[in-house]
């Protein structure tokens, strides 16, 4: 690999580029995986970040987790007879409640599949 380098005042500095990194934003999830890279992974995190595709890993994640949310939500929707929008304006709390606990229920299986894992 050649470097081509700079003189400045008595230091010669290498020509360093960042190349192109997708430029949108980094949800709770892409956070989550930073976070765990950065503690239990460092050889996944260096190694990204040495790449430049740290941004572009953490975004996919968060899409894809976010994705796989949705249509985790939407199945259990249309499975739950009590979830129904019927059942919505006849028994608010308990609609939510309901909606809650399967929300956090497939958090945890992303987080285990997604977020929590040794793969890339």
């Amino acid at each position: 690999m050649e470097l081509n380098y700079t003189k400045v005042g008595d230091y010669l500095l290498p020509n360093l580029t960042i190349e192109k990194q997708n430029n949108e934003k980094i949800n709770q999830y892409g956070y989550l995986r930073l976070h765990y890279l950065k503690g239990n992974n460092k050889v996944l995190y260096t190694t990204l970040l040495m790449k430049n595709e740290l941004a572009n890993h953490l975004v996919s994640v968060g899409i894809e987790a976010e994705n796989r949310l949705n249509v985790l939500m939407e199945q259990y929707k249309n499975s739950d007879k009590l979830l129904s929008e019927k059942n919505k304006n006849e028994n608010q709390f308990e609609w939510v409640k309901l909606m809650n606990n399967y929300k956090n229920m497939n958090e945890e299986i992303l987080l285990k599949e997604l977020i929590y894992t040794e793969n890339v």
